[in-house]
């Protein structure tokens, strides 16, 4: 978020306090994609709460100010805003067949436009989109030697999944993989060290990667290692 200058917690109008509509969904990817629950509570309609003090208990009622969440197909939150500076802004987060959609809106002259309006980008989104994803199926992760090792070989695979957002006029047929490995792997292996890399590729040029990494450590063998190793294999003769 490199346009981004905050001095409060509660977005209140105050002098150099600013964003851009690209911050926030950055802002707003990093929250879906690694606190996915926050939709749990962006999504609620409606609810009560309960207040208590020393001088009784007293309830009232919330109601959720983004009104695509009773509209939108789809629609996962997130947040809405409105300031007198800012005017009336929204972060709108919805999610179909696997794809996440964002859409900002920022300054919009009437609370209604903001949603009119991002309803149509995450339209935009779905009409002209696919999700190209990788599911290794059909690929096999032979376990690769290593030297000077307690154990000759490591086991290892992909450290995430692989999805692409395919625009329109891309085919996801298209995309090819190469699958690279570190050369001459010595001990000591560290748990989830990278040992190779595939690479993902359309019309020749490169649009993402994915590390290849171990799934165990292994420690650098010594003296007593080979000694043990030799014995065995001579009593095994």
């Amino acid at each position: 978020m490199n346009n981004t200058h905050f001095v409060n917690c509660c977005g209140l109008d105050v002098d150099n306090h600013y964003s851009t509509a690209y911050d926030v969904a950055l802002m707003s990817r990093e929250l879906i994609m690694k606190h996915p629950e926050i939709s749990n509570y962006s999504t609620v309609w409606m609810d009560t709460i309960t207040h208590t003090t020393r001088k009784g208990t007293s309830e009232f009622g919330l109601t959720n100010t983004n009104k695509l969440i009773k509209t939108y197909n789809g629609i996962t939150g997130l947040k809405t805003g409105s300031t007198s500076l800012a005017k009336y802004c929204l972060s709108a987060t919805s999610r179909r067949d696997g794809m996440n959609m964002i859409a900002v809106i920022m300054a919009a002259p009437e609370t209604k436009t903001r949603f009119q309006e991002a309803a149509r980008l995450m339209d935009y989104g779905f009409a002209n989109c696919t999700m190209y994803k990788d599911e290794y199926s059909d690929l096999t992760f032979e376990p690769l030697p290593v030297n000077r090792g307690v154990e000759n070989m490591v086991t290892y695979e992909p450290e995430k999944k692989f999805n692409y957002v395919c625009m329109k006029g891309v085919v996801p047929e298209g995309i090819t993989r190469e699958v690279t490995y570190e050369q001459d792997l010595q001990a000591p292996i560290a748990l989830n060290q990278k040992i190779g890399e595939i690479k993902y590729f359309y019309n020749g040029q490169q649009i993402g990667s994915v590390s290849l990494v171990s799934t165990c450590s292994i420690a650098k063998a010594k003296f007593l290692d080979y000694l043990k190793d030799v014995t065995e294999k001579f009593f095994m003769k």
